[in-house]
């Protein structure tokens, strides 16, 4: 199973590097049911693992100038400040079993699988669904509606805190409607932006000395090597056709989770 983990770990790189998004979807649900970590655990690690590889993922687009940096302070400041006080405070306040009916116990643990879950089937719904061409016309100037940002910004640092995943999802659909950005600027503005929330939320925890700094390194360096892999097939395939497939096997995961989580626990 740490075989198959570790490959799954260069699958999440591969597909941040081939779609911009989608790969840290899949980072929780590798570290829970293939490594064996308790779920709050898994959703710290999960914001070190996707931070660092949308690091180096986002380093292509700064080459090609495909990175609004403003856009990046307006979306980002709000998402930032938010996932670090959900990791720092409402992960810590949330008690270990919330209540019990019949055998069944809500704990911790499963309350976060099972927020997963049903972002990992919104997330899916964003794939698969056909989007219409949204490249903006050069010359227009560009417009933000700061209320909508603030707002999407919040709710993308709130969720990122409580399950780890790095909304790219979200946040590039948010950037292309909201601040009229092209797909690729979108794309590239938003690594920046999950690197930025993902790394200062893992500040948030407590005691980080305590993890196994051995174990996340060699992950995160797999997940690395699948960046580079998954920009280079970029290259020669379009991103967007695959986009579909995976929104499939993110749903098939979402579903999988909800019901291991309540009906086999």
């Amino acid at each position: 199973m740490f075989i198959v983990g570790y490959v799954a770990a260069i699958f999440i790189g591969v597909s941040l590097g081939l779609i911009g998004g989608g790969g840290s979807i899949l980072t929780v649900p590798v570290l829970v049911y293939l490594f064996r970590v308790d779920a709050v655990l898994a959703t710290a690690y999960s914001l070190f693992i996707v931070g660092s590889t949308s690091v180096i993922g986002s380093f292509s687009y700064f080459k090609k100038g495909l990175v609004n940096i403003k856009t990046a302070i307006v979306f980002g400041i709000p998402s930032i400040v938010s996932v670090f006080l959900t990791r720092a405070y409402v992960v810590p306040a949330i008690p270990n079993e919330l209540f019990q009916v019949g055998s069944f116990v809500l704990t911790k643990s499963i309350l976060l699988m099972l927020l997963f879950a049903l972002l990992m089937i919104f997330a899916s719904y964003s794939m698969i669904k056909k989007v219409k061409s949204t490249e903006v016309i050069e010359g227009v100037k560009q417009e933000f509606n700061y209320p909508l940002i603030l707002v999407e910004g919040v709710v993308v640092g709130v969720l990122t805190g409580l399950v780890g995943a790095g909304g790219g999802f979200l946040i590039i659909p948010a950037l292309v409607v909201l601040s009229k950005l092209p797909m690729k600027e979108a794309i590239g503005t938003s690594l920046v932006i999950i690197a930025a929330k993902s790394l200062i939320g893992f500040l948030g925890e407590g005691d980080v000395r305590k993890m196994d700094w051995i174990f996340l390194g060699t992950l995160t360096l797999f997940a690395v090597i699948g960046i580079f892999i998954g920009v280079s097939i970029s290259k020669k395939v379009d991103g967007n056709k695959l986009k579909p497939a995976f929104g499939w096997f993110v749903l098939v995961m979402g579903v999988y989770i909800l019901f291991k989580e309540t009906l086999f626990k």
